[in-house]
């Protein structure tokens, strides 16, 4: 029985508190799905919307990392993206976003994440019907054209909140950065993006993984999650951190960098690290005003590859389930979520992940 009205957690402007406000319920329409959620993780995304570093509408309703269970299916949804079949009762992870139909990026260039008029859940304002379409509350609708997988029984809500946003965004990094067996793969940024990339590196076969974090419990922690080196970048000269690192990665400097930290000051650096032919991923800079003046030479000089990433593309979304349930037992996964709290504690779930009290916070209404 769907009941007719749930609660959400909004905001109404930038660093504004979150209030708990009830917003009707309908049976969801054709091609939606509608789930009683059962958590929802803390993106760094999410931070820098209620802080008002990225463009997000008010009233807020946040949050694109969710697991659920399936209340009611509308008409015309019956599998997942396998083929699987659906039913009420079922825990599933959905896409973090959902295009308005087929169009030339989904259907030629083979980019549905960039489809013009794509929009993410959790970046929604909560006036917006059908109202929950955010992870911040007790409901969310699956609308169409979403992508959606049912989770094995194995995994925890833990292991399987992130693997939406956190893991599906990695995989695709590090399918851009063509990482081969053996090679040298730095990390800018050991958060948790960084640590399920150097899972995820170590399990396609590079060879040594070192990371670069100022936080020292990030850098422990990364040593369990495929870090063979961590490095401390605090109160080290860029140009110094990059000649430490080549003198690591002989003979001519890492295979490949990935930046997953969020700060364009390190792009140099990374440029620098690279050996002849290397190839350097962006997977952080995802806030705009993130400039940076760079010398293009050394791009053309050194032959170097350098692609950004942005949102990932369905498969890997299975990709990242499949990663997650055979690493498992590898790779503690279901520590990154270090701090579970009820929905009407949102406004201290927000401020621990925004202090990085926590690694990742989860709210489980």
């Amino acid at each position: 029985m769907i009941p007719s009205s749930a609660r959400i957690a909004v905001y109404d402007a930038p660093n504004g508190p979150f209030v708990l406000r009830e917003y009707p319920l309908r049976p969801p329409a054709a091609g939606e799905v509608l789930v009683r959620i059962a958590m929802s993780t803390i993106c760094r995304s999410d931070i820098h919307s209620w802080q008002g570093h990225r463009p997000n509408p008010c009233p807020g309703v946040l949050g694109h990392e969710i697991v659920g269970r399936i209340a009611a299916l509308g008409t015309g949804i019956d599998r997942d993206m396998r083929g699987e079949p659906l039913a009420v009762g079922d825990r599933i992870t959905w896409s973090e976003y959902f295009i308005p139909g087929p169009n030339y990026c989904s259907e030629v260039l083979d980019l549905p994440q960039k489809s013009p008029g794509v929009d993410k859940y959790g970046h929604m304002a909560a006036t917006t019907p059908p109202h929950h379409h955010g992870g911040f509350g007790e409901y969310c609708y699956i609308l169409p054209q979403s992508w959606i997988l049912r989770l094995p029984d194995v995994l925890s809500d833990a292991e399987a909140t992130p693997i939406n946003c956190g893991v599906a965004t990695m995989i695709a990094v590090t399918e851009a950065a063509e990482i081969r067996i053996g090679q040298t793969v730095v990390i800018q940024g050991l958060g948790l993006l960084g640590l399920y990339g150097a899972a995820i590196a170590k399990a396609r076969g590079a060879g040594r993984v070192i990371g670069i974090d100022g936080v020292a419990e990030r850098r422990a922690l990364g040593a369990r999650f495929g870090v063979d080196l961590a490095l401390d970048p605090t109160d080290v000269e860029p140009a110094e951190l990059a000649r430490q690192v080549c003198a690591l990665c002989r003979p001519l400097g890492a295979d490949v960098v990935l930046e997953v930290c969020g700060d364009p000051a390190v792009i140099n650096a990374g440029i620098a690290m690279l050996r002849v032919g290397g190839h350097y991923v962006l997977g952080g800079v995802v806030n705009p005003g993130a400039m940076v003046t760079l010398d293009a030479n050394l791009l053309l000089r050194k032959m170097l590859t350098l692609r950004g990433v942005h949102n990932y593309h369905p498969r890997h979304l299975v990709e990242a389930l499949d990663f997650v349930v055979a690493q498992r037992q590898r790779f503690p996964f279901a520590e990154l979520v270090d701090g579970i709290y009820t929905l009407d504690r949102v406004n201290t779930a927000m401020a621990d992940a925004a202090a990085r009290r926590v690694l990742r916070a989860a709210i489980a209404p």
